[in-house]
Parts: structure tokens; sequence; C-alpha cells
């Protein structure tokens, strides 16, 4: 099949790009730009880009148009040109997915978390689809074969991921422009919801306090989007602080126990027993701290409903031992505590941390069951077939 690839950055293109050509698939790749220098508006509607995707389908002639997350400026053209897009979108809550173009009849699209899907189809949008996360167990199975490991584990407790405060606290600045009693309210909240898994508190109870975010921090709807009112104070705002405090706390709780080693872009971040050891490369570094880890946490971003996160993935892809908060979208593939181990709140994972590191064989064919259970199912040539057979 002729592919035309929306190609822009992002982690495990090439991943992607290899699997389809391993499958027999001819790729021509369409250079296409996704940077914060850009509004949302430009990823909906741009003469520019629509001109010359039409002319690169004119001159190509491909069978289907693929994107990592969905465009809907792609999906202008090709609904116009009557081609098939399949898009796969690895961010959850992706405020583009609300766009009215995704009911176009071209749109084959999938997403990760099947919370999302149910929403979609019981609006009756049929073009969204369910299908799980990815890796390249092979290039991860190859990654420490030229490197000598100085310690089989010298890492006890791992935790590789985002604080969201790259950019500083955009919950706190809207926060701070609360009134007292909307602050409060907000608070109490936040506190209810960090107590419960897999129930979203948020968005049950946002509403009384919704016109205040408003008046805090004014937006215009994007043209074309079905977004509901709360969507950008409860995705990009609330639930982002939410799971900021969520690692915070928890890190910290292990490192009063553990020595606990974090790899993340929040270099600030410092407590007695933590090693920081700043940001690393997610395609070469992070496997090895997965398989150098006794330990790798997974503290699922709290956007995500019931998804398993690639996070998991990537952990269990490299062979490491995954401990995980209970996401409901582990059991349609995964056996606790035969591939993996989730905790139910900070007490259980703290027990489990100590049960493992003492119980060193358990563990390590836990990491091992995992392994070889996503090296046979959950490859991205699996996912490249099943995105491609309509």
């Amino acid at each position: 099949m002729k592919i035309l690839f929306i190609d822009w950055m992002y982690y495990g293109k090439d991943d992607i790009k290899s699997a389809m050509l391993e499958e027999g698939h001819e790729i021509i790749s369409f250079p296409f730009e996704v940077s914060t220098s850009l509004v949302w508006e430009q990823l909906i509607h741009n003469p520019e880009t629509e001109r010359r995707l039409c002319t690169a389908l004119h001159e190509e002639i491909p069978e289907i148009v693929f994107s990592v997350n969905y465009f809907p400026v792609i999906a202008r053209v090709c609904q116009k040109e009557d081609i098939r897009y399949v898009s796969w979108s690895y961010d959850s809550y992706y405020i583009l997915l609300y766009s009215d173009t995704i009911r176009y009849p071209c749109n084959a699209i999938y997403v990760f978390d099947k919370e999302m899907y149910r929403e979609y189809h019981e609006a009756g949008i049929f073009t969204v689809h369910y299908m799980p996360l990815a890796v390249n167990a092979k290039r991860l199975e190859r990654i420490d074969k030229d490197r000598n490991l100085l310690a089989e584990f010298p890492y006890k407790v791992s935790f590789v991921g985002s604080f969201y405060l790259e950019k500083g606290s955009f919950f706190k600045q809207i926060e701070a422009a609360l009134p007292e009693r909307s602050r409060g309210y907000l608070k109490a909240l936040i506190a209810i919801q960090l107590k419960i898994q897999g129930y979203d508190v948020i968005q049950e109870m946002l509403s009384p306090i919704l016109d205040d975010f408003c008046k805090a921090y004014p937006l215009k709807p994007l043209s074309s989007g079905m977004e509901p009112k709360s969507f950008f104070y409860e995705h990009h705002v609330i639930k982002p602080w939410i799971t900021t405090i969520e690692r915070m706390d928890l890190l910290e709780a292990i490192a009063e126990k553990y020595t606990v080693d974090l790899f993340s872009h929040t270099e600030d971040f410092a407590v007695p027993g933590l090693n920081n050891h700043g940001p690393v490369d997610y395609f070469q570094e992070m496997p090895l701290v997965f398989k150098q880890s006794k330990i790798n946490l997974n503290i699922t971003m709290r956007g995500i409903k019931s998804g398993i996160p690639l996070r998991a993935f990537d952990i269990m892809g490299a062979g490491g031992f995954l401990l995980s908060n209970y996401q409901a979208g582990f059991l349609d593939y995964f056996v606790p505590n035969e591939d993996f181990v989730f905790y139910e709140n900070k007490k259980d994972l703290l027990a489990k941390i100590g049960y493992y590191l003492s119980h060193e064989e358990e563990r390590k064919a836990i990491a091992q069951s995992g392994h070889d259970k996503v090296a046979a199912e959950h490859t991205y040539r699996h996912r490249v077939r099943e995105m491609l057979d309509f």
C-alpha cells in the first residue's frame, strides 16, 4: 500500500515508519509543522498546507494518508479528495479530536483510551476506534548490546516522567485570579480526586465554578470545535496540576524509605533520598533506565481515564519491571502479578515496593512475562496491520 506519511517530530516516528516498511508498504513523507509556535487554528485551517497536500495527493496518488495525532486541516483535504485518512492519537483528550471534522467519512481515527472511544460512540460518532499503544520491541532488545552496564540494577526505584512545570504553573496563575470561594471549592475538589482512581470527579463537579474560570482566563472557542466549555480548564489546567501533586507526593513518600532515581525536566525537584538526574533521552537512554531499574514506576497522567500509557508499554517492552497505578485498560491485555503489578494507594505502593525489592526472582519473572507478551502482541507492526485492515 502506498502511504502519504504526515511527517512531524514526535517520539516513535521512526518506529512507525520502520513497521510500515517491514509490512511491505511504500511511504511518501509529507513535511508538516507541529510546534508550540503554531496556534491551534493553523492545524484546523491553513490554505498553504491544504494547497501543498492537494498537490502531493495528485502527484503521488497514495492509497491512504496517515498521521500520528489527528489534524483537521489534513481531514479537510482528504474529504475533498475522497481519500482515506488514518490517524492514531497518543495524546489523551486531545483538543483537535473535538473538531466537527472527525465526522468526515474519510476518517479512521484510533485512540488508546477506551473511555474516550465510548464517549464518541455514545455521541453517534463512529469514525473513532479503540486501539492501544505499542513499542518497537526489537529495537529495545538491541539497545544495550554494545554497552558495558556497570551493574545489573544500579537503580532500585525509578521514575521517568514530567511534572508539567517546564513553563511554570499555569494552574497557579489561573487559581490566583479566581474568587476566594471558588479557590476553596477547587482545592476541595482536587483533594477528593487525588483519593479516587477510575472515576472523574473533576468532570462531574466543575460546573459550579466554571464561570469563574472563564472570567479568570477567557477562551475563544476553536472554529468547528465541539469541545465542552470546561474542556481546556479540565484537561490542560486542573488535571496536569493534580498529576503534579500526585507524582511529587508519591515520590517523596517513597524516598523516605527507599532510594529513588528521578529522570525529569523538572531539575529543581529535590527531597532527601531522591536522586534527580534531569531529563533523559527517550529514544536511547530511557530504555537503559528501565532495564537497569529493579522497579519502574508508572504514575498515569490524570487526563487518561482507562488507557494504558505509552510509558507502561515502554517499560515492559524494554524488559523492565512495571509497578503502575490501576488503569482498567491493562486488564484487557495483561494479567496483574504475572505481567505487571498495580498499586491501589500510597500505602499499597510502599508495601509492594518493599515486597518486590526483596523478592528478586519473582520480580524478574514478572518483568520477563510482561516483555514477552508485549513483544508477541503489542509491537508497531501489530498496530500497523490493525490500522490498515479496513
